[in-house]
């Protein structure tokens, strides 16, 4: 995928946008980041001590995932609403070969939680990333973290396990409960679209 046709992927239901991060997003972006800090301090990974926490200026953290698009590594993506940007889906760790499979990750801010923004948003990423070609999506939880357990059952992503110490978030190593779903199962219900 060229990085030309990775700035093309718009993808849309409703009032929610999901689009590629854009350059000039950096102001929205920034604030919404900075709001956000303590929401998703509980839930977002961050770098164990002692590893090297690289510091990144946001036109570069832009170029970096324009070139997971164009690698198929990646497909990160905002999430809008009403031409704000509240969140964020993503498709990371894409491996193809035997597996064809990727990881789902998403946040919104905290005043949009519970609207089903979200699951929307998570559809219409995985609808396009099974498009694409991608066999299995899954999406690794912690086992306290209730509304993102409700995001993928109200999607139909099957539970498979339990991950121990599996990432580290709010300074320890945490269990993550694992969902999964693949492109040859039904994908129904009100945030899928029809035919998807």
């Amino acid at each position: 995928m060229s990085q030309r046709v990775a700035r093309q992927v718009i993808l849309t239901r409703d009032s929610i946008v999901v689009r590629p991060l854009r350059r000039r997003d950096e102001q929205q972006w920034l604030s919404l980041r900075r709001q956000s800090r303590p929401w998703l301090r509980r839930w977002e990974a961050t770098v164990p001590p002692g590893r090297p926490d690289r510091a990144i200026t946001f036109s570069a953290y832009v170029r970096q995932e324009r070139t997971w698009w164009r690698q198929q590594r990646a497909f990160p993506m905002v999430i809008e609403v009403d031409g704000d940007i509240v969140g964020r889906v993503s498709i990371g760790g894409i491996e193809w070969g035997a597996e064809c499979g990727g990881s789902v990750g998403y946040w919104i801010r905290e005043s949009h939680a519970g609207r089903g923004i979200v699951p929307t948003a998570v559809a219409l990423l995985s609808t396009y990333a099974f498009e694409q070609g991608l066999h299995r999506l899954e999406i690794a939880v912690r086992p306290e973290n209730i509304s993102s357990h409700r995001v993928a059952h109200k999607l139909g992503f099957r539970e498979e396990g339990l991950r121990r110490r599996y990432l580290f978030i709010d300074g320890q190593w945490r269990d993550h409960q694992v969902f999964a779903l693949t492109a040859d199962e039904a994908r129904t219900g009100p945030f899928w679209a029809p035919g998807s």
